[in-house]
């Protein structure tokens, strides 16, 4: 075996470990990416399976105050943040976390966190909104995970 065949020989050997030592730590990180990307939505899962709320009611005017009143009752085994919540009139977009007068938790207003087995009261007047809320037939309520419940308005 001449030197030329050695040189070669090194030469792609030198070649090979750089491939390896490029490859192998992409590939690692690629791995740790997915597994983490996997992980991720089945917390998210998770916390959907645990996340249930229930409308109890939903008025407008019911106390001749021209607002629109729903209340909402977290069934679910978690907690859940007013400002994550999302109400729809007529699909329509309320803002709830714009006055944190509008929403009680058990009557408290100092609170934004709904625990499991407690109310939440939202309480939105009509004149404080873009959306014509005296119209409204049906609002949802979704939560930050997706969760949703529909009712229809009365009064």
């Amino acid at each position: 075996m001449g030197v030329s065949v050695s040189a070669s020989a090194a030469v792609v050997a030198a070649g090979l470990f750089i491939a390896l030592t490029t490859g192998y730590p992409a590939a690692a990180n690629g791995f740790d990416r997915v597994a983490e990307g996997t992980a991720d939505s089945h917390e998210r899962a998770l916390d959907r399976h645990h996340t249930a709320i229930t409308v109890e009611t939903a008025t407008f005017n019911a106390s001749g105050n021209d607002a629109l009143t729903v209340t909402v009752v977290n069934d679910g085994a978690d907690a859940l943040v007013v400002d994550d919540l999302t109400l729809l009139a007529d699909n329509a977009f309320v803002d709830v976390a714009a006055d944190p007068a509008w929403t009680t938790v058990e009557g408290l207003e100092a609170t934004g966190l709904v625990l499991p087995g407690e109310t939440l009261t939202m309480s939105v007047p009509d004149d404080a909104v873009t959306a014509d809320l005296a119209g409204t037939t049906r609002v949802t309520v979704a939560t930050g995970t997706g969760v949703r419940a529909v009712a229809e308005v009365s009064g």
